[in-house]
């Protein structure tokens, strides 16, 4: 191998791919990364096993080749190299990679490309196109509901499901479910459903940006993966196997008051209680008051034996009757954070019964239910 690339791009590419790495494996070659030419590109790849990423970015290659090294030490060394030209060059027999910057000489042992488990193939022929903007979009309302409890792995993935030109985004930890629907350009004859790990799908929120405007993606319930290709990004996730839950089953369809507050009031709010609220377990206490005439308010308190209380008053309209009840802080926070309404809904029953969350201008698409917790 003889190559020669631009020291951003290189930095930038393993940037993207270090998040694939292995943290902790009993396997040394997990923990490194693949470099590879290919089509006259150079391509870098990582893999745990779980989930693969694959870059290509431009690159002047004198001679083709590949190589496997330590993810950390390549990375740690390139980022710290001139914004200049990097010429890599491969010494076969001892698999040793010469990093060549300026006046800068680095060789870093490697272990053969041969090694490297191999990553699922794209195949173009299979695959579907969505609207990248608005899949970014479904991921980042939905996927930080999932669980992060390795006990249970179906509620660690999103469940998708797709039916003609409907496209749902679902995830619940079993303490909140986020649900997101969506009309597709497309419509598909074949219904498709899978639970797609959490972790890849906000992978892929991170790669990707408002720039890219669509993916392609292939889905095999049979091979038990999923491949998301970019222009020049290429993400392989397994899915995840099992029944997930009956989620529709959960939503309330019928309340007795519903407030409607300003989103980035009461995420102001929910922001200031959390100082307090983080000693007692992130309990909120909510106290909707209906108004005898005029705006209504929400009493929104927190309170803690080691840090203290807080309390504030946020206008509100509420229909309904009064109604106390508390949620966990965080829990609110995270959808109040990911919907564009200026305005939300909140709608409750009784302090026992979970609440609803929907943004008006989009109640029609997404939903969020928040169990309430005990008052104690």
């Amino acid at each position: 191998m003889n190559v020669s690339v631009s020291q951003s791009n290189f930095s930038h590419a393993l940037g993207v791919v270090s998040h694939a790495v292995a943290s902790k494996s009993t396997l040394p070659i997990l923990v490194n990364i693949l470099i590879t030419t290919e089509n006259g590109q150079l391509r870098l790849s990582a893999t745990n096993l779980e989930l693969g990423i694959n870059y290509w970015i431009p690159a002047q290659i004198s001679e083709e080749g590949a190589v496997t090294v330590p993810a950390k030490i390549l990375i740690d060394l390139v980022n710290t190299l001139p914004n200049d030209t990097v010429q890599l060059k491969l010494d076969a027999p001892t698999q040793t990679l010469s990093v060549h910057c300026l006046q800068i000489v680095t060789d870093i042992k490697g272990i053969s490309a041969e090694e490297f488990p191999p990553l699922p193939v794209f195949d173009p022929s299979e695959a579907i196109v969505f609207d990248m903007p608005e899949l970014r979009k479904m991921i980042q309302q939905v996927a930080f509901a999932a669980s992060a409890d390795d006990a249970r792995p179906v509620l660690q993935g999103v469940f998708l499901s797709v039916n003609g030109n409907e496209m749902t985004m679902a995830a619940t930890d079993g303490f909140r479910i986020a649900v997101k629907n969506s009309i597709l350009k497309e419509t598909f004859e074949q219904p498709i459903t899978a639970i797609i790990p959490a972790r890849a799908l906000m992978e892929l929120v991170r790669i990707t940006s408002d720039s890219d405007k669509q993916v392609l993606v292939t889905l095999s319930t049979g091979k038990m993966q999923v491949i998301f290709h970019l222009e020049n990004i290429e993400l392989a996730s397994q899915i995840i196997s099992g029944t997930y839950v009956d989620y529709k089953a959960i939503i309330p369809k019928n309340f007795q008051t519903t407030t409607v507050v300003s989103t980035a009031s009461l995420l102001k709010a929910c922001t200031q209680a959390a100082i307090i609220a983080r000693d007692s377990k992130n309990l909120i206490r909510l106290n909707v008051q209906v108004p005898d005439n005029g705006m209504g308010k929400i009493q929104i308190t927190a309170q803690s034996e080691e840090t203290g209380f807080y309390e504030n008053f946020i206008d509100a309209n509420v229909e309904g009757p009064d109604i106390q009840i508390a949620f966990n802080v965080r829990f609110l926070r995270d959808v109040l954070e990911v919907v564009d309404s200026p305005n939300v809904s909140i709608q409750t029953n009784t302090s026992m019964a979970p609440g609803l969350v929907l943004p008006l201008d989009d109640e029609n698409n997404y939903r969020y239910v928040i169990m309430p917790m005990h008052f104690g």
